[in-house]
């Protein structure tokens, strides 16, 4: 019931948000949820070094304005800096050789997993029908997610990857899939009619599994940090990465596709 009702109250403050608010102020929003989820990130790979994980995330998350600059090189340039400043932070904030390796991998695959991959919401927010796409990613992951729950409870036998997730089934995955192909579907036909049914498969299909595969991912970042959520800011549902994990995965792919194959 605390799940539901967290997502009764967030969902439609969300996607009023998305409407109403400018680029700049999406921007903002995206800034706020790399900020928490680079913290969440750290707080479980390296809870030893709290004060270089909050530097990082704060640095990493600042590096999404880079984006409105209008030159591609600055943001590239704002990665670069962060790998280099903090790649410097590991070597002279040395504590114990033979962690220190594992430590500054962590460091830097934190700037990859959050900013580098949350960015691309900023960049497609900044195309033609950019709240569209927004919209459609949702409803894509949701439905997917959804289905997969239900469908996997009901049928679910075989397991998919007990390593890493027990309770995830095939037939759960392939019950989410059909889901998100359904979520395209009806999104076609109510706000994105620019979408053709071809496009509305490829999107499905793309997205679905590289969110089922970004759902596993953060999973096998939990299970080997030992924790269970990745943090609790969400009654019910967790941290932010265990919303967004589907979510990092699928929007790069969301926005390639729309700047490649549909400009």
């Amino acid at each position: 019931m605390k799940r539901l009702a967290t997502a009764a109250v967030l969902l439609p403050l969300v996607i009023l948000f998305i409407l109403k608010a400018s680029a700049f102020q999406f921007s903002l929003l995206v800034f706020l949820l790399a900020l928490l989820g680079l913290d969440e990130f750290y707080r479980m790979a390296l809870p030893a070094r709290r004060g270089e994980g909050r530097a990082a995330a704060a640095a990493g998350a600042l590096s999404l304005f880079t984006i409105f600059a209008g030159n591609p090189v600055l943001p590239l340039m704002a990665l670069t800096l962060l790998v280099l400043a903090f790649c410097l932070v590991s070597l002279f904030r040395l504590k114990e050789i033979r962690q220190a390796a594992p430590d500054a991998a962590l460091l830097l695959m934190g700037f990859l997993y959050v900013p580098l991959l949350l960015a691309h919401l900023v960049l497609i927010r900044m195309l033609p029908h950019g709240i569209s796409w927004l919209f459609l990613i949702m409803v894509i992951v949701m439905a997917g997610d959804s289905a997969a729950y239900y469908v996997g409870s009901t049928f679910g036998k075989n397991r998919l990857y007990p390593a890493v997730s027990p309770k995830k089934s095939i037939e759960g995955s392939l019950g989410g899939l059909a889901g998100s192909l359904i979520g395209a579907v009806i999104a076609r036909y109510t706000f994105f009619p620019e979408l053709a049914i071809s496009d509305c498969i490829a999107t499905a299909l793309l997205l679905g599994v590289l969110g089922q595969l970004g759902d596993l991912f953060e999973s096998l970042i939990k299970r080997s940090c030992g924790v269970k959520d990745s943090g609790t800011i969400v009654p019910g549902h967790g941290g932010i990465l265990d919303r967004l994990d589907s979510i990092l995965f699928a929007a790069p792919a969301a926005y390639y596709y729309a700047y490649f194959l549909l400009r």
